[in-house]
């Protein structure tokens, strides 16, 4: 029993865990995904077969603006196959990989943001009992929380356009009610959460031209610009330093 949720992902072999006071049987494969909630207990076995069980396991909470767990208000499928396994699938084993042994990198937290948002998605029943739905401030919020966490998840993918395009609410209301939460327009987050993605990448080897480019900047000079705006020092200061030999 955790104070967090979890989120395990099955990549290789089979496991099997019994959740929650019923003892509800869940079998996860490879492309499985389960969530348990906070303070639900839970234990797990490896299942048939002789691969190896291996995947992720990950502590989490969704805080929305002060008014709680998010997760709290939403019927989920306890387990569910994440979608188009063969994106998801390599962002898992990534995930997995390069785990450090302290904090989380700003590089995972961008990919459990996609790796989270794919199960929420897929596995959303609806509120909790219709007497549970947020008022309209806490609906709004939600809105802004996945249009956050979608432009968190995916700097280099998705635009603020494509983000807002199925939003019930008028354009403008959204944006200022956005900035309002958030401290950013949508436009300017993304372009930070985009800054950070890069810092993280330059951190990682890669050259300033190779992470504008990658970032859809043909102009090195101007992506350098806008880092430094966004994170308050050059690009040149996040590259990784190669390690001294003892040589000059």
């Amino acid at each position: 029993m955790n104070p967090v949720n979890d989120l395990i992902v099955c990549l290789s072999g089979q496991g099997v865990y019994r959740v929650g006071d019923d003892d509800e049987r869940v079998v996860l494969n490879p492309g499985d995904a389960m969530l348990i909630p906070a303070y639900t207990r839970f234990r797990g076995m490896r299942g048939e077969g002789t691969d190896r069980y291996t995947g992720i396991a990950q502590h989490f909470a969704m805080e929305l603006f002060g008014r709680g767990d998010l997760l709290k208000q939403l019927l989920l499928k306890r387990s569910v196959r994440l979608p188009d396994w063969g994106f998801n699938g390599p962002i898992v084993r990534n995930y997995r990989e390069t785990a450090p042994t302290g904090t989380t990198t700003l590089l995972q937290h961008h990919q459990f943001m996609i790796i989270l948002l794919a199960f929420i998605e897929t596995a959303f029943i609806a509120w909790q009992r219709p007497e549970d739905v947020p008022d309209t401030q806490d609906q709004l919020s939600v809105q802004i929380m996945l249009v956050a966490s979608r432009l968190s998840a995916d700097p280099v993918g998705s635009g603020v356009e494509e983000a807002l395009a199925k939003l019930p609410y008028n354009r403008d209301y959204f944006r200022r009610a956005f900035k309002e939460r958030m401290g950013l327009t949508p436009n300017k987050f993304r372009e930070l959460k985009r800054m950070e993605f890069a810092a993280s990448r330059l951190g990682m080897g890669l050259t300033v031209k190779a992470v504008a480019a990658e970032l859809g900047y043909a102009d090195p000079y101007y992506f350098s610009r806008m880092f430094k705006r966004f994170i308050g020092s050059s690009p040149l200061s996040y590259r990784e330093k190669p390690e001294s030999d003892g040589t000059n």
